[in-house]
């Protein structure tokens, strides 16, 4: 118990309630003042319940809390006694039972709030069965359950998500990332475009390249729809010999079959839509019309009180009383002929019965297999607008599996291809830009030596030289000799052109050689990372260990601190106490008697004697009114009959009034007429 109130304190001084108890704070709550507290807890749990307990009813309340803990599945320890000992001590705010209770709803307030949201849509209505039996009724808690259903199936979708999504963190770098491919993809981008406006007639070579992407394109699709063509083709021979197979069934049902038969089935259909027309259907009209008029005339009476249905109760127990007396009546006079009479209507309705319930299992039967073709229909008309199919087969669906995995495997090994070929292509793409980088330092090189050797710009020279000569060649005759010369030294710069060539070739077979290396050296980067990783995992979970303990032996530091300013407290309420005691004893003991009058047992004993003393007078007191009791009875019913007949004596005085009055007024009338 002790445990349990310092966790239930903890939790209480914890947001969002913070209470600001300690445990003798805590233990010293009332009934109503922990009732509140619950109140509160549950209200946190779910907000309907955050109410105030002084605004409403102890068994409002106690109802309320008991139907939350019974959707939270909450099980009070104990049998049926204790069932009800515990409904007892709920609704008088026990602490043996409100401190297990705040306990186990403070272990685990997310679970249950998720529990008592999803209780708000998931808690199912119980509708009677007669009121089911009408369709409206039936199709709304149907539409309910479905709904239900659907919400059960969205809720663990979320839930699904929210465990298995990304975090913000996750998701910026790798948008970093793509910018950054992005920005490098966009540079070499620019990069390919400035070297190929260095080449003549790129704009045409683009042209036909994007043609022939588009052409490969249309390939690729025209390829796509005449599988798509096949495959339906495929198909409607399927349905086509699925019909066929149909077709040679129903002649071989029509070959087989006699006029004698069908007209044998047509006969039973027809007796069956005869008795549906002419029994079934108007005993159910006349029944329906029948409690639509009791509805109707429901509907039209006016409120009814609690009187009225008492009086209705009434009559409905007379009735059938009188139905028991006829039914007496009935036995008594029970004749042998009569009973072969019921033995005969009771195999009449007996039969009746059946035959009313084959109908009906038949007709919802028909009902049944009419539904079931629609749905049908409908799966085969949603397939064709999907994918144009009708549902495979076992031996198809074989097939297709057979095609679809050697489809795969055939998809792997081309995939496993282009990755070959991209590396391949990588490496000939750094390749070929180291030798253009060679070459232009060899052209570089090539500039220099002709500096050198005095012909700076020969190539250039070479190539106008060869545009000049296609249109004045009588100036290459007049400079043959010097053509010839250049030629000798073009053959020489070849020549050493060649050179370079064999000259970096084994540079170029060290570079493959170190990029084999690179390649290695990667590998093993990558794994002593994965080594790294799992280490860094390792001292995350030691870590992580650690600190629980440490987080453990802080809470049982905190629990001890408590408890130690817990027993400070007894400990100074009991001095207090034994001062009092020694104080007390001091007084008590003491020569002098006006201290003696201040203990307290002095005074106690001078109230003991005073109540005392005022007892003895009061019991004298009871003594004599006892004694004169009698007396004083009889003289109040001697006043009490003087009072009675005094009051005759005025009514009579009133009376011999009144009448004397009326006297006077007659006498008066006779004088008054002799006048006349």
């Amino acid at each position: 118990m002790g445990d349990q109130m310092q966790f239930i304190v903890e939790k209480l001084n914890q947001e969002p309630f913070r209470k600001n108890y300690n445990l003798i704070s805590f233990d010293s709550l009332e009934s109503l003042q922990l009732l509140q507290l619950l109140s509160d807890v549950l209200g946190e749990i779910d907000p309907k319940h955050a109410v105030d307990i002084r605004e409403e009813l102890p068994e409002q309340t106690a109802k309320r809390m008991l139907n939350l803990l019974g959707i939270l599945k909450y099980k009070p320890p104990g049998t049926v006694s204790d069932l009800n000992a515990f409904r007892q001590g709920l609704v008088t705010g026990n602490k043996t039972v409100i401190h297990p209770v705040l306990h186990w709803l403070l272990q685990r307030t997310n679970e249950l709030r998720t529990r008592a949201y999803l209780a708000r849509f998931l808690v199912k209505l119980e509708v009677p069965a007669e009121f089911l039996q009408d369709d409206t009724v039936a199709d709304f808690n149907k539409q309910y359950e479905e709904l239900m259903e659907a919400f059960k199936n969205l809720h663990k979708e979320h839930e699904q998500l929210k465990i298995s999504g990304l975090s913000t963190a996750e998701i910026r770098r790798d948008i970093s990332a793509m910018e950054e491919e992005k920005d490098q993809l966009a540079k070499r981008v620019e990069r390919l475009k400035k070297r190929v406006e260095t080449v003549q007639n790129h704009q045409r070579m683009l042209e036909i390249a994007r043609q022939l992407r588009l052409e490969k394109e249309r390939e690729e699709s025209l390829a796509q729809q005449k599988q798509e063509q096949k495959s339906q083709l495929f198909h409607a021979e399927q349905r086509l010999q699925r019909a066929q197979v149909q077709l040679k069934e129903m002649q071989h049902m029509v070959a087989d079959s006699k006029p004698e038969s069908l007209m044998k089935k047509l006969e039973e259909e027809i007796n069956f839509n005869s008795y549906l027309v002419n029994e079934k259907i108007p005993r159910e009209m006349e029944s329906k019309k029948t409690s639509v008029y009791f509805l109707q005339k429901v509907v039209a009476e006016p409120a009814m009180t609690q009187a009225d249905l008492t009086e209705l109760e009434s009559e409905i127990e007379e009735v059938n009383a009188q139905m028991n007396q006829l039914i007496e009546k009935r036995i008594i006079t029970y004749e042998p002929t009569d009973s072969k009479f019921s033995m005969y209507r009771q195999q009449a309705s007996i039969i009746s019965r059946k035959k009313e319930a084959k109908a009906e299992e038949l007709q919802a039967a028909k009902e049944e297999m009419s539904s079931l073709e629609k749905q049908v229909e409908l799966k085969n008309s949603q397939a064709h607008e999907l994918g144009g199919s009708e549902v495979l087969t076992e031996d198809e669906f074989k097939q297709y599996v057979s095609k679809l995995r050697s489809k795969n495997t055939f998809y792997k090994k081309k995939r496993q291809e282009i990755a070959e070929i991209t590396a391949e292509y990588g490496i000939l793409q750094r390749t070929e830009e180291l030798l253009r980088q060679r070459h232009e330092a060899i052209q570089q090189q090539l500039q220099a030596v002709e500096e050198k050797k005095g012909i700076s710009g020969y190539s250039y020279t070479q190539e106008e030289l060869e545009r000049v000569s296609a249109v004045k060649s009588e100036m290459d005759e007049v400079k043959g000799q010097t053509l010839d010369n250049m030629s000798e030294m073009v053959k020489k710069l070849n020549a050493m052109v060649a050179e370079k060539k064999a000259s970096l070739a084994p540079v170029i077979k060290e570079l493959r050689q170190l990029r084999q290396n690179c390649q290695e050296l990667t590998q093993e980067c990558d794994e002593k990372k994965i080594q790294y990783d799992s280490c860094a995992a390792g001292l995350e979970t030691n870590r992580s260990a650690l600190e629980q303990e440490v987080k453990g032996l802080l809470e049982e530091c905190a629990q001890e601190e408590s408890n130690y300013h817990y027993i400070n407290c007894m400990k100074r309420s009991l001095e207090i106490q034994l001062q009092r005691a020694k104080e007390e004893m001091k007084a008590y003991v003491s020569p002098d008697p006006q201290e003696r009058r201040r203990a307290v047992r002095e005074q106690y004993t001078r109230i003991i004697l005073e109540q005392e003393n005022l007892g003895k007078k009061l019991r004298e007191k009871q003594k004599v009114v006892r004694e004169c009791h009698g007396l004083n009875m009889k003289q109040m019913k001697m006043w009490q009959d003087f009072e009675k007949l005094m009051e005759c004596k005025r009514e009579c005085f009133l009376k011999q009034q009144n009448q004397a009055a009326i006297g006077q007024i007659i006498q008066e009338g006779g004088k008054d007429r002799l006048v006349l």
